[in-house]
């Protein structure tokens, strides 16, 4: 683009003497001083395209970055869900006594069901998704019980409490003389 010439503005009928021009000449050379104006910028409008370009790419890749974390947790969290599906149906295997599976309450027959086990004295519950159900084909269907009590104890701490009486029961139990002996060496006096 070249730039305008600097001679006075030709005259133009109406526009008065040329350094005095009328409204249409002022008008002109407005527009001319904002052209110059305009052009001197065009390399710094291309470098701030290219930095606008530049940080356009930053910006998709670092969205790429995070969709790869957001897959991968995806992943982990349907690994993870198939494992606890798998040891409840195991955990159901080993109660077949106790263990039985409600419909959620609230929801259908193709909804959420819950699994329940009595371990402990108390009964366990939890919810499981539908696609999940294939996996206890060998636990028997129960009416859901609406519970009498608003909120049950914390479920997480009787699960702790009943492991440990459990782990404990299984090592004063289960271990041999021998294991004993080993452990605990009689005292001077005592067969």
């Amino acid at each position: 683009m070249s730039s305008p010439p600097s001679d006075p503005l030709p005259d133009v009928p109406g526009t008065g003497h040329p350094r005095n021009p009328g409204p249409l000449g002022r008008a002109v050379a407005v527009l001319l001083r904002a052209l110059r104006r305009r052009g001197k910028p065009l390399a710094r409008r291309a470098g701030s395209r290219q930095r606008l370009g530049h940080d356009l790419d930053a910006c998709r890749q670092e969205r790429d970055r995070w969709r790869r974390h957001a897959d991968s947790y995806e992943r982990e969290l349907t690994r993870t869900r198939h494992e606890r599906a798998h040891l409840l149906a195991w955990l159901a295997a080993l109660h077949p006594s106790s263990a039985v599976l409600t419909p959620d309450v609230g929801s259908g027959p193709d909804g959420p069901h819950l699994l329940c086990v009595e371990a402990g004295g108390r009964q366990l519950s939890w919810r499981l998704a539908p696609a999940d159900l294939p996996l206890f084909a060998h636990v028997p269907y129960a009416q859901p019980v609406i519970p009498d009590s608003p909120a049950p104890p914390d479920q997480t701490a009787h699960i702790r409490r009943h492991t440990r009486l459990l782990a404990m029961e299984g090592t004063l139990f289960g271990a041999t003389a021998e294991t004993w002996a080993a452990v605990m060496p009689l005292r001077p006096g005592e067969h």
